[in-house]
């Protein structure tokens, strides 16, 4: 209903979520979730 209403979608969010999972596809060895968090904002940022 939101598009509907002021023609947005939550096109971005789901481009920002499959970036999230092609990188955990990447680095599946990181058993650190500290360290994973980290590289993501060093990738992302």
């Amino acid at each position: 209903m939101n598009y509907f209403n002021n023609r947005s979608t939550n096109a971005a969010a789901e481009s920002f979520n499959a970036k999230i999972k092609e990188f955990r596809r990447q680095f599946r060895g990181a058993s650190d979730v500290k360290f994973f968090l980290f590289r993501l904002t060093k990738f992302f940022a």
